[in-house]
């Protein structure tokens, strides 16, 4: 199935084969978390760039843990990020983090109802 957003955007949507799907795009479950990750990035490199701290990337690559028995909610979601840049330190890159979690991720703050979330980053200078 093609997913089509509001603003005109598509992507394609499948499942597995043994699920009546063919394999031939992102898995709904899938694309939830892409969408946190999407989210808590752009929140984070935002608050970092607002704070004129240089930043040449950021990544953030999570793994989560679903419920074994059905609705197969996340239960568990970490977030480790990849960040490079001139100058930044610990504090400044946690609290982007933070802040991004605690208050303006809405994928992170809807998610965290059902799954612990955590995170721990890396900064590498560039």
């Amino acid at each position: 199935m093609l997913g089509e957003s509001g603003s005109g955007h598509g992507v394609v949507i499948d499942g597995p084969p043994e699920h009546g799907g063919r394999n031939l795009g992102v898995r709904p479950m899938e694309m939830l978390l892409m969408g946190m990750g999407g989210c808590t990035q752009f929140d984070v490199l935002l608050i970092l760039r607002r704070g004129r701290h240089e930043v040449s990337f950021c990544e953030v690559e999570l793994e989560a843990e679903r419920a074994e028995s059905d609705p197969k909610v996340f239960t568990r979601i970490h977030a480790h990020f990849r960040i490079g840049g001139r100058g930044l330190t610990d504090k400044v890159v946690d609290r982007a983090i933070r802040m991004s979690a605690e208050k303006y991720c809405s994928a992170s703050i809807m998610l965290g109802a059902t799954a612990e979330i955590t995170h721990d980053f890396e900064i590498i200078e560039s």
